[in-house]
């Protein structure tokens, strides 16, 4: 192998016909950022920008062969753990990645799409909770997302301390579903606060922005930074690839992940929308 090889993120998550979230959201960040992604579809679904029509679920024995395949052949820096859709197939993929511990593994509790629509059995969060947060070195949560595992808890502090408590070592919280003049983001670790990330609220919402960053954390921590510096590394990233965003259909814009290769030569102050 070269020794200029890029490194190998395996990503576990749905497709979207779209090419707006799931695994293609995941391949193109991936490779904008220098790694290899290799894919394990773990759901198809039927999806525009404007929200889900249906999904199924892949059966987990297509999902254990897929990742076997990869796991046998090639040499893997990290994992990126999306859509699952149901609890089944969340033991198959811990099951899976139990076997590499060593391995980042970067967990995105996907429940719902941007629009709101379910995208997952109303098991998968007690899996979530028992058998892949206990192996996750991030989860990368949204405020909702984070009050969901954590029920109990009355802050999104006290969420992410639930959350750290279960196992994973790092917790980052995203804020735009909360009601701030900017957004801001929270990383957790050692049972404390580490970082607060403060940016630019941008208008209206976007069809894959989870997907975006919690590849683009398992880049940064495949290419060796640390935790701290691969989360804002990250969070700049993505934040830019939604400044660039463009809308090819009806519903909601797409983050272009390809936003440093394209000729940006727009009017001054044009909308994207």
């Amino acid at each position: 192998m070269s020794a200029t090889a890029p490194p190998v993120v395996l990503v576990f998550a749905g497709s979207d016909p779209t090419g707006g979230a799931g695994v293609t959201a995941d391949v193109l960040t991936l490779a904008s950022l220098g790694c290899h992604p290799a894919v394990v579809v773990t759901a198809v679904t039927a999806q525009d920008t404007t929200g889900i029509k249906q999904f199924t679920c892949t059966e987990t024995e297509l999902v254990i062969a897929q990742a076997r395949a990869v796991l046998e052949d090639m040499p893997v820096a990290a994992f990126k753990i999306g859509m699952l859709g149901n609890s089944a197939v969340a033991t198959a993929v811990a099951g899976i990645v139990e076997d590499y511990p060593d391995i980042p593994l970067i967990l995105d509790p996907v429940q719902r799409s941007g629009r709101g629509d379910a995208l997952a059995d109303h098991m998968l969060d007690d899996a979530l909770r028992s058998l892949l947060i206990p192996q996750s070195t991030l989860i990368t949560p949204n405020s909702l997302e984070a009050r969901a595992l954590a029920p109990d808890a009355d802050t999104l502090d006290a969420c992410a301390q639930g959350l750290m408590s279960l196992g994973s070592e790092y917790v980052l919280v995203t804020g735009t579903h909360e009601n701030t003049t900017e957004v801001i983001h929270r990383l957790y670790g050692n049972m404390r606060l580490l970082e607060t990330f403060v940016f630019e609220r941008l208008p209206g919402s976007y069809h894959g922005s989870g997907c975006t960053l919690a590849s683009a954390c398992a880049a940064s921590l495949a290419h060796g930074l640390d935790p701290v510096n691969a989360v804002g590394e990250a969070l700049r990233y993505t934040w830019e690839t939604l400044k660039h965003s463009f809308r090819p259909g009806m519903g909601q814009p797409l983050p272009n992940r390809l936003y440093w290769a394209w000729e940006m030569d727009e009017p001054e102050g044009e909308d994207r929308d």
